[in-house]
């Protein structure tokens, strides 16, 4: 569902990306794990088409994103790290309107809002101004967006960073029903035990370039270590110091 081959992003003399190669299947989320500054949001934005690449090429449930931005990204639901919420609507306009640009009819649109506001826990908050929330409130008005349209792909970019247990919880365990639905999830976060938990696959990147890829149990047995944090120091070595 998501196949990068060679990615590489240049900003100026800084080298982001460099020679990213790899690729997440329906049913299955793929973790990109690492420190702030690693490259796992400009991989992200590089699969929206928010940016373009220096080389490489990539592709989004078969369609290169290159050459047709639009309907690649029609097939994805994404959270950024900025989360982009319209303070002046409330939480249910917010969703609503990007219903409304999904091309969403007012009876599926009704149906899923209640869906979503339901499992997210939204409901008291629904008619406030969003300006007024906090962040976590704000973070799961980000998360319903990205769900409203039911797209195939989600793209989630540190979606519980900061945020309190509860509202982690009610997150996590929402990405759990979604790939239940055999939705293709990469999943970008630094927090190695949220890796453990939701990831089938990780993907551990440092400044730029992927160090290793697999399951927890094949990465474990590639280094001898037993520990995710452990095995990231391992694969990451000095260049971590």
């Amino acid at each position: 569902m998501i196949k990068t081959e060679d990615l590489t992003k240049r900003f100026s003399k800084v080298l982001a990306l460099d020679h990213i190669s790899f690729n997440a299947q329906p049913g299955e989320v793929f973790g990109l794990l690492g420190p702030n500054g690693a490259g796992k949001t400009t991989t992200i934005r590089l699969i929206l088409s928010i940016i373009p690449p220096t080389e490489g090429r990539i592709w989004v449930d078969g369609i290169d994103v290159i050459r047709e931005p639009d309907r690649a990204r029609a097939r994805i639901g994404a959270v950024l790290e900025e989360n982009g919420v319209y303070d002046r609507l409330t939480a249910l306009e917010n969703v609503e309107f990007f219903g409304r640009l999904y091309g969403l009819s007012k009876e599926v649109l009704k149906e899923r809002i209640e869906r979503l506001f339901s499992l997210l826990e939204m409901e008291e908050f629904a008619h406030r101004k969003s300006g007024t929330l906090s962040k976590g409130m704000k973070q799961k008005i980000a998360l319903a967006r990205a769900l409203i349209a039911d797209s195939p792909i989600l793209l989630l970019d540190e979606p519980t960073a900061g945020l309190d247990v509860p509202t982690k919880r009610i997150i996590i365990n929402l990405i759990k029903k979604e790939k239940e639905k055999g939705k293709c999830i990469l999943y970008s976060t630094h927090i190695m035990s949220e890796a453990e938990e939701v990831c089938d696959r990780i993907a551990i990147i440092h400044k730029g370039r992927i160090r290793g890829i697999g399951t927890l149990r094949e990465l474990r047995d590639k280094t001898g270590k037993e520990k995710l944090e452990d095995v990231f120091l391992s694969l990451v070595g000095k260049e971590w110091e």
